[in-house]
């Protein structure tokens, strides 16, 4: 299924009415914008696509996950808002890109393995909803679109981070299918999961993400909803890569 929402409005939404602040922002590259739930592949889909299109790929998500990481290492209770607020002053994150992958570092430190652990995650879903978090975060994501072609995946990216990307997409599963997903990407590392607790897990980030007060987790008005239940990664990947190259057609006439 795929569904065309409203046509792409020329002029950018007024950040004020999407909570991001009012600074203006230049865009000098073509910017991809992916929002969905969490295990609906988004970074597997971005990460292929921005190599077919030769653009810079930039997961967000691990941007969170290296500060969950930090709030995990330091045992700084992740419902304790104030005392997450106050650990974004002592952390720095970075990115960098080696042979063609992204790069995570965390204080100066390669991250990029173990931010992927599941407990890592837990508590990322929990401070994400914090907006020191966001805010701490938001400038280099910006930072990173503002003078390169990207493709950006996340939960807020086209209603947020960059609202005005020329394509925006959603792309999302069923619960199920996206615990699926996941519990095979877990059995086939050799971990012991339960496929029940997968599902409750996330069905829980889905409420949490969707009804935080900072930045929730919706489809842009102008995004085009991709429901990946019954595709294939080549297929949405295909479908991802065309729509991009579409948009920059059109730019050019």
């Amino acid at each position: 299924m795929i569904e065309h929402t409203l046509e792409m409005k020329k002029q950018l939404f007024p950040f004020e009415e999407r909570g991001c602040g009012k600074e203006e922002l230049e865009h000098m590259g073509f910017n991809i914008a992916i929002d969905g739930p969490a295990g609906a592949g988004k970074s597997t889909i971005a990460r292929r696509a921005a190599k077919e299109l030769g653009f810079v790929y930039v997961d967000t998500g691990a941007m969170y996950r290296a500060m969950g990481l930090h709030i995990l290492r330091n045992q700084i209770p992740r419902e304790d808002e104030q005392a997450v607020a106050k650990a974004c002053q002592d952390v720095k994150v970075s990115i960098a890109y080696e042979s063609g992958e992204q790069q995570v570092y965390l204080n100066g430190e390669n991250v990029s393995g173990e931010i992927r652990r599941e407990e890592v995650g837990n508590v990322t879903s929990v401070i994400s909803a914090y907006p020191k978090v966001r805010e701490k975060l938001l400038h280099l994501q910006r930072n990173l679109a503002e003078k390169e072609d990207v493709i950006m995946d996340g939960r807020d990216i086209g209603t947020c981070v960059l609202p005005h990307a020329p394509l925006k997409l959603y792309l999302t599963a069923s619960v199920r299918t996206r615990a699926n997903r996941r519990y095979q990407e877990l059995t086939q590392k050799g971990m012991d999961c339960d496929l029940e607790a997968i599902c409750e897990d996330i069905a829980a980030r889905d409420e949490r993400d969707m009804n935080r007060a900072a930045s929730p987790l919706r489809q842009a008005e102008d995004a085009v909803l991709l429901e990946s239940s019954e595709l294939g990664i080549e297929e949405v990947t295909s479908l991802v890569v065309g729509y991009a190259k579409e948009r920059m057609r059109k730019g050019q006439e």
